[in-house]
């Protein structure tokens, strides 16, 4: 089973005052890179929230955002860090009297400071938004797995066309290759002839002449391994597990077997259908990036 790692979730709770909206983005990448941006009134619960994304995904950039929203009489959960304020109000004035600014000091030039406030101690309203928030990102996982499956649905499709490609023009290359051989066999058959009639060849050289021949034509052993790449390939995105290390892994091994049959090809057909089978591999790679 393919799993996309590009999608989109949003989920939204509510319990007692406290209304959560929580958004979750998903991109490619080779490990579990997650980012949040915590309410301030519930920044102590961002551990929290990272194992939760833990349960849902193994790979991915994932960026999480919350807004919590309360009903209006409600505590704000926040409360005024008072030794903090008295300090940045000490520094202001003096600044002001160093710099002999007229102006009075204000509340304006206070709030460009982040830390006047602290969390509010309060149990009641720290379980309340958390049980919101929880649910939220719950819901909002739910969602984007869904569309990640989805996605992973057609990719799976994608993918499984173009092995069944290469499978079919490994075939054509294994046949041409049986045609060819016995062609090229041939050619070098008479040239050898041709060697022995002048008497110029001893045994050795022939044995050495042969050696060459069977591994400059032979592809046999090449397409074996590739169609074996093929078939585990197509396993692998069967299974329920994740695939996407195993499968670029496999790319990789399917695209060193199509180099050497390449190399060892001086038929001009089977080129060709090396070319082609390589174009797929890379359409390949590039879903494969995509994939947890």
């Amino acid at each position: 089973m393919i799993i996309s790692m590009t999608g989109y979730g949003k989920g939204t709770c509510r319990v007692q005052e406290f209304e959560v909206s929580a958004e979750v983005r998903s991109l490619n990448h080779r490990f579990l890179d997650v980012s949040v941006k915590m309410p301030k009134q519930l920044e102590n619960k961002e551990t929290a929230v990272r194992e939760l994304v833990k349960k849902y995904l193994t790979r991915g950039r994932i960026s999480i955002s919350f807004v919590l929203r309360q009903d209006a009489g409600s505590p704000i959960g926040l409360a005024l860090n008072e030794q903090v304020v008295d300090g940045y109000v000490a520094l202001l004035e003096a600044l002001r009297e160093r710099a002999k600014i007229e102006a009075p000091l204000s509340i304006d030039h206070l709030l460009t400071f982040s830390d006047l406030f602290t969390q509010d101690n309060n149990d009641d309203y720290s379980d309340s938004a958390w049980e919101a928030m929880e649910k939220a990102i719950d819901n909002a996982l739910a969602e984007l797995n869904a569309m990640r499956l989805r996605e992973g649905e057609e990719i799976q499709k994608d993918v499984h066309h173009r092995v069944v490609l290469i499978s079919n023009m490994v075939a054509e290359i294994e046949s041409l290759s049986k045609g060819r051989s016995k062609i090229e066999f041939d050619k070098q058959y008479q040239r050898i002839q041709t060697l022995l009639d002048t008497n110029e060849l001893d045994e050795s050289r022939l044995e050495m002449e042969v050696a060459l021949l069977a591994e400059r034509i032979d592809v046999t052993e090449e397409c074996i391994r590739l169609k074996s790449h093929n078939t585990v390939f197509l396993e692998s995105i069967a299974q329920a597990e994740p695939a996407g290390r195993k499968l670029n892994f496999l790319l990789q091994e399917m695209n060193r077997e199509a180099n050497t049959i390449g190399a060892k090809a001086s038929d001009a057909e089977i080129a060709h259908l090396v070319v082609k089978i390589k174009e797929e591999i890379e359409k390949l790679r590039e879903q494969v990036q995509n994939i947890e």
